[in-house]
């Protein structure tokens, strides 16, 4: 299937159908799939959506609402629901995706919901909700099909068709004792390949990945990734299978550290939603432009302190903005791939001299080429070898130093146990800008006076 681009005739199609017969609608609607749907929900209002979800079959209308994105607020959809209506869409849910939706209501809709499930659901659903969202067991599904290790090869057939008929899809059979202990994994393959005689503890496979229920969802995800699982079973301190994660719930939640990190890159609190409104887009984002203004006015000050040197040198005022800017881009690009080397693995002492050391060389390197070419420029068109010299000096300078900090900044602030991505931008900027003006500024009031 080809990915899904909203676009105007998309939402005018749906907004039409509204507004005529509920036979156009779902007319209108046999050509989307449901997760198509879910990102038209984006654009259309909650009534509307509640009449799409009033006129369609229940398996259609939960699997729209778990599709719909944390922005799109699917909790709001599921609360101004009819309460018949409510509960069988819930009770369709996976147990992982009610719990994500659920989790997100007050108190008092959440216990109204959960007062209208089936018994065995709600307990279910709240076991789920005492684990940390960002976590294994906040991710999990509790529904998983698992068989006895002494069950024979017919008898494994029987319970895992018996618990299939709960379970949508499946990837992975697990193994268990008599007290619900994990002992291993088996896939339907071999159970089917086996001798009719056989028992599943002849052909379990006892060497197998798990997580706790505490483990970082990232932590999970690169286990998914490193070991290229469909799923992996979620256990207790004492190994009792709980439940498992699969690698679509890792999908999610790698499009949500991705763009966390980018946000955070980006100097942007992880709590701003991209949807949302420019009254929360101002409290996200001012007090980190605030402590930006406060390391400006540091690099401001290092310019007034040279203000003689650059009345005396006017051109100067020129080549201060290529310098900052060559500095801050450097700066930025050695940062990337440091914080995205910390992000996929934590680097040993030795790793992170390395790393250092190499983006000190790429920053001479770089430095010494981008400083020759605006030492011949000055050389050229201002007719002052003196003044090439100087910044040749500071850009190959400036470009070290961005090196240095790019990499040795983010790596000492993992140290200390402060996130690289959220404060480094605005440390190496001021960095780069600082040391640049003095380099620049510095040499010019002792060469060119």
């Amino acid at each position: 299937m080809q990915s899904f681009e909203l676009d105007k005739t998309d939402i005018l199609k749906v907004k039409q159908a509204l507004e005529g017969g509920d036979q156009d609608l779902l007319l209108l609607l046999a050509d989307y799939h449901a997760s198509e749907i879910a990102i038209l929900f984006e654009s259309i209002s909650l009534e509307s959506q509640k009449k799409i979800i009033n006129l369609l079959p229940i398996d259609l209308a939960s699997e729209i609402i778990s599709e719909m994105s944390h922005e799109a607020h699917p909790e709001e959809l599921l609360i101004d629901l009819e309460p018949e209506k409510r509960q069988e869409i819930v009770e369709e849910l996976d147990y992982d995706d009610a719990t994500d939706i659920i989790s997100q209501m007050d108190e008092q809709d959440q216990h109204d919901i959960l007062q209208e499930l089936d018994k065995e659901d709600a307990v279910n659903i709240r076991n789920l909700m005492t684990y940390a969202e960002d976590t294994a067991g906040g991710l999990m599904n509790t529904e998983v099909i698992k068989v006895d290790a002494d069950m024979s090869k017919k008898q494994a057939i029987d319970q895992i068709i018996l618990q299939s008929e709960e379970i949508e899809e499946f990837y992975t059979i697990y193994v268990v004792d008599h007290d619900d202990i994990l002992k291993g994994i088996v896939s339907l393959k071999d159970i089917i390949k086996a001798k009719a005689n056989a028992k599943i503890a002849d052909i379990v496979n006892t060497e197998f990945v798990f997580v706790k229920t505490s483990t970082d969802q990232e932590e999970v995800a690169d286990l998914i990734s490193q070991y290229n699982l469909t799923s992996i079973p979620v256990v207790d301190l004492n190994m009792k299978l709980l439940g498992r994660v699969t690698f679509d719930d890792v999908i999610d939640v790698m499009q949500e550290e991705n763009t966390e990190d980018i946000l955070k890159f980006s100097g942007v609190s992880e709590d701003e939603e991209l949807s949302g409104n420019w009254i929360e887009a101002v409290k996200s984002r001012l007090p980190w432009l605030i402590l930006n203004l406060g390391t400006a006015f540091l690099a401001s000050s290092v310019i007034r302190y040279f203000e003689p040197t650059v009345t005396k040198i006017v051109v100067l005022a020129g080549y201060m903005t290529i310098i900052a800017g060559m500095g801050g881009n450097a700066a930025t690009q050695a940062l990337a791939v440091t914080v995205r080397r910390i992000t996929l693995s934590d680097l040993t002492d030795n790793q992170a001299y390395k790393t250092v050391l190499k983006e000190l060389t790429v920053g001479l390197i770089n430095g010494a080429v981008n400083g020759l070419i605006v030492f011949l420029f000055a050389y050229f068109y201002d007719d002052n070898l003196l003044l090439g010299l100087v910044i040749f000096i500071a850009m190959t300078g400036n470009l070290l130093i961005a090196g240095i900090t790019g990499a040795g900044i983010p790596l000492i602030l993992k140290r200390v146990g402060i996130d690289p991505a959220v404060a480094s931008s605005i440390i190496i900027t001021t960095f780069t800008d600082v040391f640049g003006f003095l380099l620049l500024l510095g040499l010019a009031s002792k060469l060119l006076l």
